[in-house]
């Protein structure tokens, strides 16, 4: 391991972030840019977003990358001190093609010699749960994981919990059935959620690269915060004004609508391994719940609308 305070920083070290206009890709990259550390190479397939053009005019190198071309992967990756590997099962919806895009990259960080891999990972649930429960979308990143070990390439999965800012898309409150305001369908009863927002996961990406002989090795179960779902719905309603409650869904019900995600949540249920302190550690000026809704108040409200 190379001590950061050994690098000649005339020649800032190279950093890589795939997923780059994404919501983890992009907080990591304007996150490492503002501080000044590395230089930042940012993986996208579409450099044409604005989103690409932002980044770039934040100081980021914006490149075109593919995670199921091996000779793409390398490419962006060639020169690099290490990178941040996010993927995205909810593209394609392939357990098996991320855990292919997963170990490509593992494969050619080993090759090249890369110091430091951030994997955004999750739990091998199916193993953890000796088969009783299959998440996909976590299983494949747990079988990356496990892989990343297996190869002995340097890496910290950060293991993020739901983001705050789910609520602004597919978990938005939805106008009740009887026509009297919204509700949150979560199915986790009285268990609260355990939560945090994406936007704070780039400042916590850095100090886990500041401090790597702490952290490499580890995997680190994030939050910032926990709420059930009905303390959820009124943190919401106090701040929007509109009246939301709790929908009170069980997981039979849920699992109706979706199977995959009600093994999910009937895994969280269980799941007890999480690192708060640890994760205010990494980024103290972190956002609980409220004062994440306190902030976003005027784009929750004009959902509702």
């Amino acid at each position: 391991i190379i001590p950061l305070k050994s690098w000649n920083m005339a020649e800032k070290q190279l950093f890589v972030v795939f997923g780059a206009t994404g919501a983890q890709g992009s907080s990591v990259v304007k996150a490492l840019l503002k501080d000044g550390t590395f230089k930042v190479r940012g993986v996208t397939r579409n450099p044409c977003k604005k989103a690409a053009d932002d980044l770039k005019e934040l100081g980021a190198e914006i490149v075109i990358g593919d995670l199921d071309e091996a000779e793409s992967v390398k490419s962006v990756l060639t020169g690099a001190y290490g990178v941040f590997l996010v993927t995205n099962f909810l593209e394609h919806f392939s357990k098996e093609r991320e855990i292919k895009q997963g170990k490509l990259v593992a494969d050619t960080s080993k090759s090249l010699g890369l110091k430091h891999v951030v994997f955004s990972g999750l739990d091998n649930v199916k193993k953890l749960t000796n088969g009783e429960l299959e998440v996909p979308h976590y299983d494949s990143k747990g079988e990356v994981e496990e892989y990343f070990r297996e190869i002995d390439v340097p890496m910290t999965s950060v293991r993020l919990p739901a983001y705050f800012e789910n609520l602004l898309t597919h978990a938005k409150p939805q106008k009740a059935p009887d026509g009297d305001g919204y509700t949150i369908a979560i199915p986790m009863e009285d268990v609260p959620v355990r939560c945090m927002s994406v936007a704070d996961l780039g400042p916590m990406v850095l100090s886990i690269l500041k401090s790597q002989e702490q952290y490499i090795g580890k995997n680190i179960n994030l939050h910032t915060d926990e709420v059930t779902t009905e303390e959820m719905a009124t943190i919401l309603s106090n701040h929007t004004g509109k009246k939301i409650r709790d929908a009170k869904i069980s997981i039979e019900d849920y699992e109706k609508q979706n199977s995959a995600m009600a093994n999910m949540f009937r895994f969280l249920k269980i799941k007890s391994d999480y690192n708060k302190e640890l994760t205010w550690k990494l980024n103290p000026k972190s956002r609980t719940f409220d004062e994440w809704v306190k902030k976003n108040t005027d784009m929750l409200t004009a959902i509702l609308s």
